[in-house]
C-alpha cells in the first residue's frame, strides 16, 4: 500500500513592520491603482538588518513546532529554500538547527534555485518519506527570503520577506500529495538574477514574465498527461484544469496569478479535441474568464497581498491564505499548486486537502501573526532601507521571534524574544 505522504501543517513569520501600499504609491508620485489594482497589492513587508533570512526562518520553524507541538525527536530532515542566504557555505539550516536545539540526528541542507528552492526541498522531503528513507521520521521544510530592489526602483512596489514553515509527514492533515505525478520543465534563461556581493536582484521585467509562462505551460502538460493516465483529470465538458477544486500559483506580485491562470487554462483549451473548431482569439478570450480565476484562484491571494513577495514562500503563502479562508469547504478535494523559480524551472503538483486541514491552519493563527506588525511611515521605511546589512540596531525580539543581534569576527549572533 502506498504511503499518504504530505503536509501536515504549516507556520508563517513576517518582519515586525510593514508600510501601506497606497502611501509608498503617493510618495512616488504615482497614481495608488497602478500597485492596488495593477499589481493586486495592498501592504508590504519591510525588514530590517535584525530580520534576515536565518532570523525569519528560525522564527517561523519553532512557531511551527511549537503551535503544532511538534517532537523535536522526530525531525530527520531540516531543509531551507532560499535565495537570499547569508552565507556561500554554512546554509540557513545549520543555523536554525542550532538556535531552534534541534536533535544532531538530522539531515540539514539548503535549496536555491530561485523562487523554486523551496518547493525542490520540499519535494525532497516527501520523496525521502514515500521512499521510506525516513523510517517513520518527519521533515521540516523552510521557505524563507527577503526581495529586495532598493528605493525609487521598479520593482520597489513588489518587495516583501518573510518565512513558511512546513511539516512533511505521513500524516497529511493539510495536503496529501500526489506523488509521483509532478509535472516540471526546466530551462537555461537569464530571467532574474544576484551576482554574489549584490543585496538588489537584476530582473529582466517583460522577459521574467515570458519565460514563467512558458515553464508553466511546460509544468502543467507534464503533470496533466500523468493525472490523465492516473484518471485523476479527463477530458470532458470541464477543461482538466477546471476539475482542480483551486489552484495556487508562484506569486512574485498578485496580478501574476491572474496570467499564470489564464496561461494554465490556455494549455487546455489549445490540446482540447476540439481546438481546431475554434481560433486563437477566441480561446484567449475563453482563457480571461473572470468566473474561473475567482472560483480557482482569487481566496488564495490574501496573504501575499498584505506582505509581498516572498520568492520561495510565495507558493506557499498562497497555500495558507487559500487554507485560511476556505479548508473546511475544501476537505477530501484536490488542488493544483504551480511552483516558478528564475533561471529557470517550474513544477506542477497536486494534493488533497485533508479532513483536519481547518483544525490546522487555526493553530496557525495568521490573522494574529499579522495583527502583530507595525505601520511605518514611508520615511521610516526609507531609512531601514538604507542600514547596512552587517549593523543590527539594538531592538529586542518580540516573544517567540529570533533576532541578528551583531557579527562579531564574521560569526552571526542572535537573541530569541522571551
Amino acid at each position: 500500500m502506498k504511503k499518504r505522504v504530505g503536509i501536515e501543517a504549516l507556520a508563517v513569520a513576517v518582519p515586525s513592520r510593514y508600510v501601506d501600499i497606497e502611501d509608498l504609491a503617493r510618495a512616488r508620485g504615482v497614481d495608488p491603482a497602478k500597485y492596488t489594482a495593477g499589481l493586486g497589492a495592498r501592504e508590504m513587508a519591510v525588514t530590517d538588518p535584525g530580520e534576515d533570512t536565518v532570523a525569519l526562518a528560525a522564527t517561523a520553524a519553532a512557531r511551527l513546532i511549537r503551535q503544532q507541538d511538534v517532537d523535536p525527536s522526530r525531525i530527520g530532515m531540516l531543509v531551507v529554500g532560499t535565495e537570499t542566504g547569508i552565507d556561500h557555505s554554512k546554509p540557513v539550516a545549520s543555523h536554525v538547527q542550532g538556535l531552534l536545539k534541534l536533535p544532531r540526528t538530522m539531515r540539514t541542507y539548503d535549496t536555491q534555485h530561485a523562487c523554486y528552492g523551496g518547493t525542490a526541498g520540499l519535494m525532497a522531503a516527501v520523496e525521502w518519506i514515500a521512499s521510506g528513507a525516513g523510517a517513520g521520521k518527519v521533515a521540516v521544510v523552510v521557505c524563507s527570503d527577503i526581495a529586495r530592489y532598493g528605493l525609487n526602483t521598479a520593482g520597489e512596489p513588489t518587495q516583501g520577506g518573510g518565512a513558511v514553515a512546513l511539516l512533511v509527514s505521513e500524516q497529511p492533515d493539510l495536503l496529501a500529495m500526489d506523488v509521483g505525478l509532478n509535472g516540471v520543465c526546466s530551462m537555461d534563461v537569464y530571467d532574474f538574477w544576484r551576482p554574489v556581493g549584490r543585496r538588489e536582484a537584476l530582473v529582466d521585467g517583460h522577459y521574467s514574465i515570458t519565460c514563467y509562462l512558458e515553464a508553466l505551460s511546460g509544468a502543467y502538460r507534464g503533470w496533466r498527461e500523468k493525472a490523465l493516465a492516473a484518471g485523476l483529470v479527463r477530458w470532458s465538458d470541464a477543461l482538466p484544469g477546471e476539475q482542480l477544486a483551486r489552484i495556487a500559483y508562484h506569486v512574485p506580485f498578485c496580478k501574476m496569478a491572474r496570467k499564470a491562470h489564464t496561461q494554465l487554462r490556455l494549455c487546455d483549451l489549445e490540446d482540447a479535441a476540439d481546438a481546431a473548431a475554434s481560433t486563437p482569439e477566441s480561446r484567449e478570450a475563453q482563457a480571461k474568464s473572470a468566473a474561473s480565476y475567482d472560483a480557482q484562484v482569487a481566496t488564495s491571494l490574501g496573504l501575499n497581498s498584505r506582505i509581498g513577495n516572498v520568492y520561495t514562500a510565495s507558493l506557499y503563502l498562497a497555500l495558507a491564505g487559500l487554507l485560511q479562508h476556505e479548508a473546511g469547504a475544501l476537505a477530501g478535494q484536490r488542488i493544483g499548486l504551480l511552483s516558478y523559480g528564475s533561471g529557470c524551472a517550474a513544477e506542477f503538483y497536486s494534493g488533497t486537502v485533508g479532513e483536519k486541514a481547518a483544525e490546522r491552519m487555526a493553530k496557525a493563527d495568521l490573522e494574529a501573526v499579522l495583527a502583530r506588525r507595525e505601520r511605518v511611515s514611508i520615511e521610516e521605511y526609507e531609512r531601514l532601507m538604507k542600514l547596512p546589512a552587517d549593523a543590527p540596531e539594538a531592538v529586542a525580539p518580540s516573544p517567540g521571534a529570533f533576532r541578528l543581534t551583531e557579527i562579531r569576527d564574521h560569526r552571526r549572533q542572535y537573541a530569541e524574544g522571551n
